[in-house]
């Protein structure tokens, strides 16, 4: 595979238009290969993917020669990573929910009146309860801070320096006894181990090829929801015969291994991928499997630089990797929330991650009522959820990979992003009904499994569905994937932290079936958004990139990746 290097004289190449028409052969000088740039820019996820006359996969983004760039790792080395990637998500979240199983113990030790006083025990579970939903908020919420700062320096600082802030504060939670105190360290806590959450998905993309990248994400999203109903399970377990403050030693020794191994096994991920325009074709995934530097020329391989040893890996920083200022980082995940498939991607996690918030938020308290259940066996129903979240895995990882490549060949070997949003059908069903599984099994005292199953249904929507729908946007806005990710999740977090105040009262008011009802009715309103976003996502990308008050949205040339 040969390159145009020599910008003196004019080169033919093969170029596409942001419309996506038909390459032409033209004569380009150095001005003009800027303006394709740019033009690469505005097609906003719309890509060449299989080849037009073979119909073989075009890898997207194009490898480099540089054996450093981590879409030339090995197949063994790319997935170890992935699996660092994952632990470190079920990790941050083992915390965030595990001890909720045990809020009334927690309740009774920090309010030892409510131990005398039943009708005490009401409040003081109430204000138990801001240990976790403060941590929940900052989880999302903190990355306004983190973002710009992996944008800035790379993934590796960020995550060596989150978890060990992380781990701190796990230490801190377990040793203290003050109510302040302990809601202080909560709240750090969140702050630490919010990075690895939305640091995961450019972890990937940097990592993964365009049509690798929907099963990994699935991966990724299936650990998000597993350290929730992990973390759940263990903790009710650890519960039988330990007091609560146990589930904190188990964390700290899960948080200081992970620690461990980012730290010694997890190089940076970002490469400064250079803009180059292909002379003659697009690499291929058969030559992509001869080797990274299969069909390049001599002379294009005289300039390949050395292989980082493995101590050079272990450099904690290396530069910087945008000339965007630190303001525009910081500004441009406000703008998102204003285009239309990122607010829409925004919505969809908050109607599936929002509302497993609510479930968790009174899950205990429910079985125990309805069922009389202790707390480990309560804990021990969440085994179902993570059935459905393997289960989703399938149908919106590789389900969704298969799909858009389904629609990809009938159009030509062009991919839109929006080719995935048909695979959402899946959760469009699944969590209406798993809401209200939940709600009149738990209201009626219907058989335990009722419930049960609504948890397994409602935990493979978050896999299927919001992995579908961040998927769509990364590969809408790929090289703002970040911010993408910051917005999406930010949102979801602020959504959750609202509904676990009003949840209990909600339930309250109207019970178990008009409450999940009414949220099994707003899940479905927002999901069947995927179809009109199927139909006019491509001219809704185009014309809001085009808005005045999304200036801050747009990026420069030193954050373009390729694709």
């Amino acid at each position: 595979m040969s390159k145009a290097t020599d910008l003196e004289s004019p080169p033919s190449v093969e170029v596409e238009n942001s419309d996506l028409e038909p390459t032409k052969t033209v004569q380009i000088d150095a001005t003009e290969q800027k303006l394709n740039i740019t033009k690469r820019i505005h097609t906003l996820g719309s890509v060449r993917h299989r080849h037009e006359h073979t119909g073989e996969i075009i890898l997207i983004p194009t490898p480099s020669k540089d054996p450093n760039d981590p879409l030339n790792w090995s197949r063994r080395k790319k997935y170890y990573s992935a699996f660092i990637i994952c632990l470190a998500m079920m990790i941050c979240n083992f915390l965030a929910a595990g001890p909720t199983i045990a809020i009334v113990e927690t309740a009774m030790e920090f309010f030892p009146s409510s131990k005398l006083n039943p009708s005490g025990l009401g409040p003081a579970i109430n204000k138990t309860a801001y240990f976790f939903t403060t941590t929940a908020l900052m989880q999302g919420t903190g990355n306004l801070i983190w973002m710009p700062l992996v944008n800035k320096y790379g993934r590796r600082p960020i995550y060596i320096i989150s978890y060990t802030i992380y781990l701190a504060c796990a230490i801190w939670a377990s040793v203290t006894t003050g109510y302040g105190s302990f809601l202080a360290s909560r709240i750090l806590m969140g702050f630490g181990s919010g990075a690895a959450e939305t640091m995961a998905p450019l972890s990937i993309a940097d990592i993964f090829f365009l049509h690798e990248r929907g099963l990994v994400m699935a991966m990724y999203t299936c650990a998000l929801v597993s350290g929730v109903s992990g973390g759940i399970i263990i903790a009710g377990l650890i519960t039988i015969n330990h007091p609560w403050r146990v589930i904190y030693d188990v964390a700290i020794a899960l948080i200081a291994l992970t620690l461990i191994l980012a730290f010694f096994t997890f190089p940076e991920t970002v490469f400064i991928r250079p803009i180059e325009i292909d002379v003659d074709h697009e690499p291929t995934l058969t030559e992509k499997c001869d080797g990274p530097t299969a069909g390049l020329s001599e002379s294009s391989t005289s300039s390949i630089p050395p292989k980082k040893t493995y101590l050079q890996s272990l450099k904690l920083f290396s530069g910087t990797y945008t000339e965007e200022t630190f303001w525009r980082l910081v500004v441009r995940p406000f703008a998102l929330i204003l285009l239309p498939p990122v607010l829409w991607c925004s919505l969809v996690q908050s109607v599936t991650i929002g509302f497993i918030v609510a479930v968790t938020s009174n899950v205990a308290s429910a079985y125990a009522t309805a069922y009389n259940m202790k707390p480990y066996e309560t804990g021990l129903c969440f085994i179902a959820a993570l059935i459905g979240a393997l289960v989703g895995i399938f149908c919106g990882g590789y389900l969704g990979d298969r799909t858009a490549d389904f629609f990809t060949k009938r159009n030509g070997g062009i991919r839109e992003p929006e080719m995935r949003l048909p695979a959402m059908m899946f959760s469009l069903i699944s969590t209406p009904l798993s809401l209200i599984l939940y709600g009149v099994g738990i209201q009626n005292k219907l058989h335990w499994m009722c419930p049960t199953v609504g948890l397994a249904l409602l935990n493979f929507s978050i896999v299927q569905g919001t992995n579908v729908a961040l998927v769509y946007t990364i590969d809408s806005y790929r090289p703002i994937a970040g911010e993408v990710t910051l917005t999406t999740m930010a949102f979801k977090s602020a959504f959750g932290f609202l509904l676990s105040f009003y949840t209990n009262p909600w339930i309250e008011q109207s019970g178990y079936v008009n409450a999940y009802g009414a949220m099994a009715g707003i899940s479905a309103a927002v999901l069947i958004f995927w179809v009109p976003l199927y139909i006019w996502g491509k001219r809704i990308r185009h014309a809001t990139w085009n808005w005045g008050v999304t200036s801050y949205v747009h990026w420069d040339e030193d954050r373009e990746v390729g694709e």
